[in-house]
């Protein structure tokens, strides 16, 4: 198997006929028989692969050109407003902030440096970022469908019968509102990017959502809703144990494929 041959079996899986911006095959590779599969990268992480005898590495974030150009996927966010039925002048308005602040970020980042040490090493690399979160958003999604949501907490009774949340050392927690408040509209806002942070959670709670489910979200704008007084309740599932869904949903299609994958750092 070659490294073109793995993006195209997450993309395949994910249902995505292009590669999203924040994915990206930095170092090709062919004749791959063994992978190691991580969420982040570092130079250490690459000496590790070859230590154990892999012939490639499939992380997860962004690096490199796929860091510089993550801004550009968070347009999903709109895509999925205007699925849940609220206006695009106010979708791009909700994701204007977020947008303006990721792209900026990646000026800060020194982005360049584990790609050229796997290019100087020869060791193929890749990293699987949408993909592998939209594999994560479609099992949650179905976790949610099939289970009876009455109440805020029934979300997170719901997801942590899912291995990786069951499993992980965070808990699916509810910050912003009541566990016991009744669920009318539920929005999973997963596989974006990022998660919508304030401005975004507040398109959903003023346009008929009343709980909005975030893999993660910062202090800063958990503060600012709670700050704003909205209405509505905000549930946080966990990020290593969702980016691990993911990846794991990846890799169990490789190894059917025939691909031995050694695991780092990811919760089954």
């Amino acid at each position: 198997m070659d490294t073109q041959e793995i993006m195209q079996i997450a993309l395949d899986l994910a249902k995505m006929d292009r590669l999203p911006e924040d994915s990206a095959i930095h170092v090709h590779g062919k004749d791959i028989s063994k992978v190691l599969m991580c969420i982040d990268v570092e130079q250490a992480t690459i000496s590790l692969a070859r230590e154990l005898g892999c012939d490639a590495i499939i992380a997860h974030h962004p690096i490199g050109k796929a860091y510089i150009n993550f801004y550009k996927v968070l347009d999903r966010h709109i895509e999925f407003m205007l699925n849940a039925g609220i206006d695009r002048s106010i979708a791009e308005e909700a994701l204007k902030e977020l947008k303006e602040r990721v792209e900026l970020r990646a000026h800060t980042s020194i982005y360049s440096h584990v790609v050229a040490y796997a290019e100087k090493v020869k060791m193929p690399l890749i990293n699987i970022h949408l993909p592998c979160d939209e594999l994560m958003r479609q099992a949650i999604l179905a976790r949610l469908n099939s289970s009876k949501i009455d109440k805020v907490k029934d979300i997170a009774l719901s997801v942590e019968q899912i291995d990786e949340f069951k499993h992980a050392y965070t808990r699916v927690r509810v910050v912003h509102g009541s566990e016991d408040a009744k669920v009318n509209r539920y929005m999973l806002v997963v596989a974006a990017g990022t998660n919508g942070g304030y401005s975004i959670a507040k398109a959903y709670f003023e346009n008929g959502y009343d709980t909005v489910i975030y893999l993660h979200v910062s202090p800063e704008d958990l503060a600012r809703i709670k700050a704003s007084n909205l209405r509505g309740n905000l549930v946080i599932l966990g990020h290593l144990a969702g980016d691990s869904l993911g990846m794991n949903k990846l890799a169990d299609e490789l190894m059917k494929k025939g691909l031995e994958v050694v695991k780092l750092g990811i919760i089954e």
